[in-house]
Protein backbone atom coordinates (compact mmCIF):
# COMPACT_ATOMS: atom_id res chain seq x y z
CA UNK A 1 0.00 0.00 0.00
CA UNK A 2 1.19 3.50 -0.81
CA UNK A 3 0.55 6.34 1.67
CA UNK A 4 0.88 10.10 1.91
CA UNK A 5 1.28 11.86 5.26
CA UNK A 6 0.75 15.58 5.73
CA UNK A 7 1.71 17.17 9.04
CA UNK A 8 2.54 20.35 10.91
CA UNK A 9 4.35 20.88 14.17
CA UNK A 10 3.68 23.70 16.60
CA UNK A 11 4.35 26.20 18.03
CA UNK A 12 5.12 28.27 14.94
CA UNK A 13 8.01 30.71 14.90
CA UNK A 14 8.14 33.10 11.96
CA UNK A 15 11.61 34.42 12.84
CA UNK A 16 13.54 31.15 12.80
CA UNK A 17 12.95 27.46 12.26
CA UNK A 18 12.01 25.87 15.61
CA UNK A 19 14.01 22.94 16.93
CA UNK A 20 10.99 20.64 16.72
CA UNK A 21 10.61 21.43 13.00
CA UNK A 22 14.28 20.64 12.42
CA UNK A 23 13.87 17.36 14.32
CA UNK A 24 10.88 16.43 12.15
CA UNK A 25 12.91 17.20 9.02
CA UNK A 26 15.77 14.99 10.21
CA UNK A 27 13.29 12.16 10.80
CA UNK A 28 11.98 12.53 7.25
CA UNK A 29 15.49 12.67 5.82
CA UNK A 30 16.39 9.41 7.59
CA UNK A 31 13.35 7.55 6.24
CA UNK A 32 13.28 5.75 2.91
CA UNK A 33 10.48 7.78 1.36
CA UNK A 34 9.72 8.36 -2.32
CA UNK A 35 8.88 12.06 -2.02
CA UNK A 36 9.24 14.70 0.68
CA UNK A 37 8.07 18.31 0.55
CA UNK A 38 8.92 20.50 3.54
CA UNK A 39 7.36 23.92 3.88
CA UNK A 40 6.99 26.62 6.53
CA UNK A 41 3.40 25.65 7.44
CA UNK A 42 3.16 22.01 6.41
CA UNK A 43 5.07 18.98 5.25
CA UNK A 44 4.19 16.02 3.06
CA UNK A 45 5.85 12.69 2.45
CA UNK A 46 4.94 9.69 0.30
CA UNK A 47 6.06 6.11 0.09
CA UNK A 48 5.15 2.55 0.86
CA UNK A 49 3.13 2.03 4.02
CA UNK A 50 5.98 0.63 6.08
CA UNK A 51 8.28 3.57 5.32
CA UNK A 52 5.59 6.21 5.88
CA UNK A 53 4.36 4.68 9.15
CA UNK A 54 7.94 4.37 10.40
CA UNK A 55 8.55 8.00 9.47
CA UNK A 56 5.37 9.09 11.29
CA UNK A 57 6.57 7.32 14.44
CA UNK A 58 9.98 8.99 14.19
CA UNK A 59 8.52 12.44 13.42
CA UNK A 60 6.16 12.27 16.39
CA UNK A 61 8.78 11.06 18.85
CA UNK A 62 11.55 13.41 17.72
CA UNK A 63 9.40 16.52 17.29
CA UNK A 64 7.79 16.09 20.72
CA UNK A 65 11.16 15.45 22.35
CA UNK A 66 12.46 18.64 20.70
CA UNK A 67 9.67 20.80 22.14
CA UNK A 68 6.65 20.50 19.85
CA UNK A 69 3.45 21.13 21.78
CA UNK A 70 1.21 19.89 18.99
CA UNK A 71 1.60 17.74 15.89
CA UNK A 72 -1.32 17.62 13.49
CA UNK A 73 -1.27 14.94 10.82
CA UNK A 74 -3.33 13.30 8.16
CA UNK A 75 -2.60 10.03 6.40
CA UNK A 76 -4.11 9.16 3.01
CA UNK A 77 -4.06 5.88 1.14
CA UNK A 78 -2.90 6.52 -2.42
CA UNK A 79 -3.31 2.97 -3.68
CA UNK A 80 -1.68 -0.38 -3.85
CA UNK A 81 1.91 -0.89 -4.93
CA UNK A 82 2.22 -3.06 -8.05
CA UNK A 83 2.23 -6.72 -7.09
CA UNK A 84 0.48 -6.18 -3.73
CA UNK A 85 -3.07 -6.97 -2.79
CA UNK A 86 -5.29 -9.93 -3.39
Amino acid sequence: MRLRVEFTTEPFDLDEVPGHALAARRALDAAELDAVDVGPFGNTAEGDASAVLGAVDAVLRQALEAGATRVSLQVNVLGEIAGEGA
